[in-house]
């Protein structure tokens, strides 16, 4: 069953919603809700099991993830929204895009792809879950996870930010990482889906993102009717984290043009 989930709601006009990276919560839009509020209504839901919503009881799965976002934008009273989604919140947002293609105004997939996990990565996810769960604790998403979530440039020469991504990672409820880590391991591809799509999308990367390539970026905008992708520099992983500036200029334009076309 759907899960209600807690969210944050700021702003007025076309409504925005970001789905976060995983291992971390709707904190990570910090920056996003401050740059883009004033344009628009954004949105930040916390996946179940992250930050201020619950778990649930269900077995892991994607696309339940996308049926409780789902139910937050009716709940709210819209009858769409923008949706982006960064790694994690990319693949929910791609199932979003298959279950309930009526809410989706306008796509954006940041730092992810729409190829299901390859045998190797499945194996490793499930590992990682399993420790999850022994140990009650995110020690192996700060080893593992973690040194991929930014890029050398970030790790380098940005430590306060790379410190706020630890701390996020840190707060994460190893019963909320171990449900996802499983979900994603299931997940299908979702290149049917894309392309499929018809309304405007986005597709932004980081130019040293080890996790979501240029490759993986490139397919998901080669089988979109409609897709413009936008690279951002000096990122790894979490773009939206290591180059707000630049993350939040993209995502506006694109929404703008949505807001402005619907008139």
């Amino acid at each position: 069953m759907t899960v209600q989930l807690h969210a944050r709601d700021v702003g007025a006009g076309t409504p925005l919603v970001l789905l976060h990276a995983f291992p971390l919560s709707s904190a990570m839009w910090l920056e996003q809700r401050e740059g883009l509020a004033g344009r628009f209504r954004v949105i930040t839901p916390d996946l179940r099991g992250f930050g201020g919503s619950r778990l649930g009881d269900d077995p892991p799965s994607i696309d339940r993830m996308a049926d409780d976002v789902a139910l937050l934008i009716r709940r709210l009273g819209l009858d769409g929204a923008v949706v982006a989604g960064l790694s994690m919140g990319g693949y929910v947002a791609m199932a979003l895009c298959r279950r309930h293609p009526d809410l989706v105004l306008g796509l954006v997939l940041a730092s992810t792809k729409a190829s299901a996990d390859t045998d190797q990565a499945r194996r490793n996810r499930l590992r990682q879950a399993d420790a999850l769960d022994r140990d009650d604790d995110v020690n192996v998403l700060l080893d593992e996870v973690l040194p991929n979530l930014v890029g050398p440039t970030t790790f380098q020469q940005r430590a306060l930010v790379y410190g706020r991504v630890r701390g996020l990672v840190q707060a994460t409820p190893a019963p909320a990482a171990a449900w996802a880590q499983r979900a994603m391991a299931g997940r299908p591809a979702s290149f049917d889906t894309l392309r499929g799509l018809t309304v405007p999308a986005l597709v932004v990367s980081g130019d040293e993102d080890p996790l979501s390539t240029g490759e993986d970026a490139r397919a998901m905008v080669e089988a979109l009717p409609d897709a413009e992708p936008v690279v951002i520099p000096q990122a790894g992983h979490l773009c939206a984290i290591e180059r707000p500036d630049l993350f939040n200029r993209a995502v506006g334009e694109f929404t703008a043009t949505l807001a402005r076309a619907s008139r």
